[in-house]
């Protein structure tokens, strides 16, 4: 059988992948993949994943990678950075990691403007749990906990907005959809590049697919994540350079 051509960076393997069929993660390690693998920084990079589907990047990318635990995986990434400040640290997690149990570690690395890249992938739910309702969740949708739908809030929770509000001017923060991969790569590329430039603090979003707890056939699911970019705004949020 003819293999891929992967990145150098991916695990190449005949093995099924370890996320749900349609699941937005998988476009994006392939990307973050491809963006290691064109930085040359295989042997530097250290890879912190949180609980939850982000987990199961685990044995995606061939690098040093760590897991933490429910929300810490922002401090750890921290943590690591100033042990091995020549390291290049990525924090991986979802919605929930960074945006509910994870915040407060979240909004005060950025603060700081400590030297990691944090990349967050937002479906709108906790989906490893079953799909309950997040702070991304969207008004009036449901979810396994609001099945009625979410109407106690009038809007989601904008995070790359809210930290770019206390961020150093220096940061950079941006929000991507895994609709348009070229971009995603950009973006994680530029915030890479950020870190190892020594520009401190740097944060991208990525709105993400998940058919299996959304109940979205394929047409449904790409409609889906159309109407979550008409809510959630794509582009560079915070790029002074």
């Amino acid at each position: 059988m003819v293999q891929p051509n992967f990145p150098k960076t991916i695990k190449s393997s005949s093995k099924p992948s370890n996320f749900c069929p349609g699941c937005g993660h998988s476009i994006i390690l392939k990307n973050l993949g491809q963006v290691i693998t064109d930085l040359k920084i295989e042997k530097k990079t250290v890879f912190s994943i949180d609980i939850g589907c982000s987990l199961l990047a685990w044995d995606f990318l061939d690098v040093d990678t760590f897991q933490t635990h429910h929300g810490r995986t922002t401090a750890a990434a921290v943590g690591q950075k100033r042990a091995n400040p020549d390291a290049i640290i990525l924090a991986y997690m979802g919605d929930g990691g960074g945006y509910a149990i994870g915040l407060q570690n979240l909004v005060h690395a950025c603060y700081r403007n400590e030297n990691i890249t944090v990349i967050l992938v937002n479906n709108t739910m906790f989906s490893m749990t079953g799909g309950q309702m997040a702070p991304t969740t969207l008004h009036g949708e449901a979810t396994s906990s609001s099945p009625d739908g979410v109407f106690t809030q009038e809007k989601p929770f904008f995070g790359p907005e809210m930290l770019a509000r206390e961020a150093h001017d220096d940061a950079y923060i941006a929000r991507a959809a895994v609709s348009n991969p070229v971009q995603a790569e950009a973006y994680m590329k530029r915030a890479i590049q950020h870190q190892m430039d020594g520009k401190g603090f740097s944060f991208v979003e990525i709105l993400s697919y998940c058919p299996t707890n959304w109940k979205t056939n394929a047409k449904q699911t790409i409609d889906f994540l159309e109407e979550m970019k008409k809510v959630f705004p794509l582009g560079e949020i915070k790029n002074r350079g």
